[in-house]
């Protein structure tokens, strides 16, 4: 009986007596054969669009490998797995550049795409035969390790625990979906854990959430970048939220869509310290009428609005509402005495309604203060300013007319204080003199006292004069004084004191001696603040009846804003007792030096000298020396006449009593200090006196 091969692997199968002498032969064969079935093949397609796998019968065929690669082709290709009775598990390996199609018979066909590889398996049912993918509707239990996957279907499902699902789906020009279903309806969420950089690259990445996209980032930054350049950064700061622009002075902008125009609603300028830009209106929920300013927190806040009838006003730190006071200075100050006025009364009017004159006092100057005045009387008033103040940029008062109104104001200043209507004076508040006429019998005979000017005096001026030396009056037993020379004149200076102190001391020597030579009266002084005045000292002894002594020189004056000095005595130009009668040194005043001395006439006072037996003249009134008052242009004073009580004028108290407080020296032509003495000859030394003119003070305050 002859070998038959019907079986799935084409073995030899032997009949009855076949085979004889070849039986172990055969057998052999047929174990290679079965071996070969579960090994490793290959073969080459040809290069056509069909080609035959045939198993061979009963003989080593590489096309009956359970891993079969194929190579060759040149084109797609459907290759028939023969003969159509065999059923067989094949691992097909696709090394060709094309798609191979397997077939058996008209059942399914399986397609190995080029460089895959795919299980498959044919039943062997003949021309209707069916070619299977084995590796379809695969459970994978446990864990299942793989390197490159290819999936050749648009689905992958995986499911979890009670159904919960994620599928990764591939739609149309590669759109990958991935979703996940909860099956109790929770969230199903979708995380990714990367240990280091998460990368999602794309021509376009869109996130879209029927949800909320949240961004948690434990660095605390979410930065922005365009080709790897930082942009911007989104930073929790201590729970602060900082958005930053990182590119060097490039702006935040906030934009939008205004009726289908693209606009700059906000643009915070970073090149410019980050100066906001609103392109629209800013506005914020207010209370109407209310105003939004910065507090003492430095961030704003509501001001509501203020009652009716007020205005907004400052303190210099804060702004607030305050009563607007009616008109224009609708408040009104009554003043009826000497009244300083407050701060707290800037803006008001000051109606002056007193019966006799009166000062008014500023308050220390302010930055936008300003008062009214109106004088409602028939006296003139005067208004001074404070500490260091000026008005107009003087140290000095106002007058204002009777009758008149005028307004003071600081503008922007804060120490000076503009006039419009009102007249510049200087004004004199107080005059106080202080003589000392004890007769010096060679001892330092002085008075020294404490001057406390009234509060308030803008400036001060200081008035000394010293002693002039006294004429010995000879007699014929004494002779040896009938030829000694006359005496020096007094001495003169006068201290303009711009900030007066709190008070002065003061030293003033006593008069000259008619018995004594007076030796010593050079050190003889009158003394204040700085200001000293020496006197001209008497004759010297002199014990020969034949020699003549020369003059005394007058005293000196120092340390004053003008100082003059005594004239000089005359020398005696003959013997007996003609030589004695000559006269002495005149003595100085604001009109200049004293005169000197001559043969029975004394020298004249203030620069003007005697002539040969008569004596000097008085100063002149208002002469070329008279000083103007710092800071004032036009206002003088002069020496040569004083006021006293009577009207008089008294040699041995020049000035007596003071004048009336608020004489105004530019249009009463004040006087400060006498210059009589040492204006008449003969026997008369430095002064009018026979013993001497004595010294004196005189201090002059004014507004």
């Amino acid at each position: 009986m002859a070998s038959s091969y019907d079986n799935d692997l084409r073995l030899n199968e032997m009949a009855t007596g076949d085979q004889s002498g070849a039986w172990g032969t055969v057998t052999n064969l047929n174990l290679e054969i079965i071996a070969e079935a579960f090994g490793y093949g290959t073969r080459a397609i040809a290069n056509a669009s069909t080609d035959n796998i045939t198993i061979a019968d009963g003989a080593l065929d590489a096309d009956r490998s359970m891993y079969l690669k194929l190579t060759g082709g040149g084109q797609a290709c459907t290759v028939s797995l023969l003969p159509n009775t065999v059923s067989k598990v094949w691992l097909i390996e696709n090394a060709t550049s094309y798609t191979l199609t397997f077939t058996q018979g008209s059942g399914a066909n399986v397609a190995v795409l080029a460089g895959q590889v795919k299980m498959i398996a044919t039943d062997g049912a003949g021309s209707g035969a069916v070619v299977y993918d084995l590796l379809t509707d695969v459970n994978l239990a446990g864990t299942t390790v793989m390197g490159d996957i290819a999936v050749g279907g648009k689905v992958i499902t995986m499911t979890g625990s009670s159904g919960d699902t994620a599928t990764l789906t591939v739609a149309a020009d590669g759109a990958l979906a991935i979703a996940t279903t909860d099956a109790a309806a929770a969230a199903a969420n979708i995380s990714i854990t990367a240990d280091g950089t998460f990368t999602a690259t794309g021509t376009t990445i869109t996130l879209d959430s029927a949800g909320d996209i949240i961004l948690d980032a434990d660095g605390a930054d979410v930065i922005f970048k365009d080709g790897g350049t930082s942009i911007g950064t989104i930073t929790n700061a201590s729970s602060d939220l900082v958005i930053k622009s990182n590119v060097q002075d490039k702006d935040i902008l906030l934009k939008g869509d205004d009726g289908g125009t693209e606009i700059t609603a906000l643009s915070l300028d970073m090149s410019a310290g980050g100066n906001a830009l609103f392109s629209g209106t800013v506005t914020r929920d207010l209370t109407r009428g209310s105003l939004d300013v910065g507090n003492s927190s430095g961030v704003s806040a509501p001001l509501a609005a203020g009652g009716a009838d007020t205005v907004l006003t400052s303190n210099g730190t804060d702004i607030s509402w305050a009563a607007a006071g009616g008109a224009f200075a609708g408040a009104t100050v009554t003043v009826t005495a000497n009244t300083t006025l407050s701060a707290a009364q800037n803006g008001n009017l000051v109606n002056i309604a007193a019966t006799n004159e009166k000062v008014i006092s500023l308050p220390a100057a302010a930055a936008g203060a300003f008062y009214i005045f109106n004088n409602d009387t028939s006296h003139i008033m005067y208004i001074k300013p404070n500490g260091s103040n000026t008005i107009n940029g003087v140290i000095a008062a106002l007058s204002l007319a009777p009758e008149a109104s005028g307004i003071l104001a600081c503008g922007g200043s804060t120490t000076n204080w503009s006039s419009v209507g009102l007249t510049r004076s200087l004004i004199v508040a107080k005059a106080t003199t202080f003589t000392n006429n004890t007769v010096d019998q060679g001892d330092a005979n002085q008075i020294t006292g404490t001057y406390t000017p009234i509060l308030g005096s803008s400036m001060l001026i200081c008035v000394g004069s010293s002693t002039a030396g006294a004429n010995h009056v000879g007699t014929s037993g004494n002779n040896y004084y009938y030829r000694s020379g006359a005496p020096g004149g007094s001495s003169y200076a006068e201290k303009f004191i711009a900030s007066p102190a709190s008070s002065y001391a003061y030293t003033i020597s006593g008069a000259g001696s008619s018995s004594k030579n007076n030796n010593d009266a050079a050190t003889k002084t009158t003394i204040v603040a700085g200001m000293t005045c020496t006197r001209g000292p008497g004759p010297q002894s002199q014990s020969s009846t034949t020699a003549n002594v020369p003059g005394r020189t007058g005293g000196t004056a120092t340390g004053g804003t003008v100082n003059f000095t005594g004239g000089t005595g005359a020398t005696p130009s003959a013997t007996g007792n003609t030589g004695r009668n000559t006269g002495g040194g005149g003595a100085a005043t604001r009109a200049g030096n004293g005169g000197n001395g001559a043969l029975n006439a004394g020298g004249g006072t203030g620069g003007n000298n005697a002539s040969q037996d008569t004596a000097g003249a008085a100063a002149t009134a208002k002469s070329s020396n008279s000083y103007a008052v710092p800071n004032t242009t036009s206002e003088t004073y002069q020496a040569g006449t004083a006021f006293n009580t009577t009207g008089t004028v008294d040699n041995r108290d020049p000035l007596g009593a003071s004048p009336n407080t608020f004489v105004n020296i530019g249009s009463a032509n004040f006087e400060i200090a006498d210059g009589i003495f040492g204006s008449r000859g003969g026997a008369g030394g430095g002064g009018y006196s026979r013993q001497g003119r004595g010294g004196y003070i005189t201090f002059v305050e004014f507004f």
